[in-house]
C-alpha cells in the first residue's frame, strides 16, 4: 500500500495534503473525537459564550496555560518530516485542520499551508486583529487572572483557533477549495472527515478529477469515494516512502 502512495506521489504532478489531528497524536498530541479524545473529557467552550462571559474566558484561558492538547512541547513526527520533504520537490500544497504549528516547524513554508481552524500558537484581537504572543499573555494572566484585552483598541483577544459555534475563514477555505480542484492527487492524512465543510474538500477533488488517497488509522465514511485507502499508522506508512 505504501508503495502504491509512492508510486502515485511520484507520478503525480499537483499534489494536495488534507491533514487532521491523526497524523498530530505520534507527537503526544490527543486527537479530539476519538475514545481518549480531548472532546471526550473536556467540554469544549463555544465562541459566543467566550464573548459574552467574562467567566468563560477565564476558563478558555486557564485550560490554555495548562496546557490542555500537549502542543507547547510537541515536535514533528516522521509523517510531518515527510510531507515537508516532499513540499520541497513537488508542486504541492498543504490543507490542515490542526491548530499545532508542526507543519511549519518541519520546514513546509507558510505560504504553502492553509489552516481552515486556526494555529494555537499564538492570539489574536479579534477586533483589529493584532497579534499577540502566548508567552507574554500567560505572565500578566497567571499575575492577575484577568483575561486579556488589547492594548491598542480595547477589544478581546483570544488564540487564533476557530471555535465551536466561530465562523471558518473565508479567505482559506476560498484558497483550500482552488486547490481541491486543481490538485491532481489528494492526500487525506489522519482525518476522521466528519467535519463540513472541510470534508468537502476530498470529495470536490475527486468529483474534478484528482486521484483521491485516505490514510487514516480507521476507516472513515469516505472511504468508499477513494482510489487508495490505507488504515495504517501515518507515521509507519511515511517512513516506507522514498521520494
Amino acid at each position: 500500500m505504501s508503495l502504491k502512495l509512492e508510486e502515485l506521489i511520484k507520478k503525480n504532478k499537483k499534489i494536495v495534503f488534507f491533514t487532521g489531528a491523526g497524523i498530530s497524536t505520534n507527537s503526544g498530541i490527543p486527537d479530539f473525537r476519538g475514545p481518549k479524545g480531548v472532546w471526550k473529557t473536556s467540554t469544549p467552550i463555544y465562541f459566543q459564550d467566550f464573548i459574552s462571559s467574562k467567566e468563560k474566558r477565564i476558563e478558555s484561558w486557564e485550560r490554555k496555560f495548562g496546557n490542555e492538547l500537549s502542543i507547547d512541547s510537541a515536535v514533528p513526527n516522521e509523517g510531518h518530516k515527510k510531507i515537508a520533504e516532499i513540499m520541497k520537490i513537488k508542486d504541492s500544497f498543504l490543507i490542515t485542520q490542526n491548530v499545532d504549528n508542526l507543519h511549519q516547524d518541519s520546514g513546509v513554508d507558510e505560504a504553502k499551508i492553509s489552516e481552515l481552524h486556526g494555529n494555537a500558537t499564538y492570539a489574536k484581537c479579534l477586533n483589529c486583529e493584532k497579534r499577540y504572543e502566548l508567552e507574554n499573555l500567560k505572565t500578566e494572566f497567571l499575575k492577575t487572572n484577568e483575561p486579556p484585552i488589547c492594548s491598542i483598541c480595547e477589544g478581546i483577544i483570544k488564540t487564533a483557533t476557530i471555535s465551536f459555534g466561530q465562523a471558518m475563514p473565508e479567505e482559506e477555505m476560498q484558497i483550500s477549495q482552488r486547490k481541491a480542484i486543481e490538485s491532481d492527487l489528494f492526500i487525506c492524512i489522519g482525518t476522521s472527515l466528519a467535519v463540513f465543510p472541510a470534508a468537502d474538500l476530498p470529495l470536490l477533488a475527486k468529483e474534478t478529477g484528482a486521484v483521491l488517497v485516505i490514510l487514516n488509522n480507521e476507516p472513515t465514511q469516505m472511504d468508499q469515494y477513494a482510489d487508495l485507502v490505507i488504515n495504517r499508522d501515518i507515521s509507519e506508512v511515511f517512513l516506507e516512502i522514498s521520494i
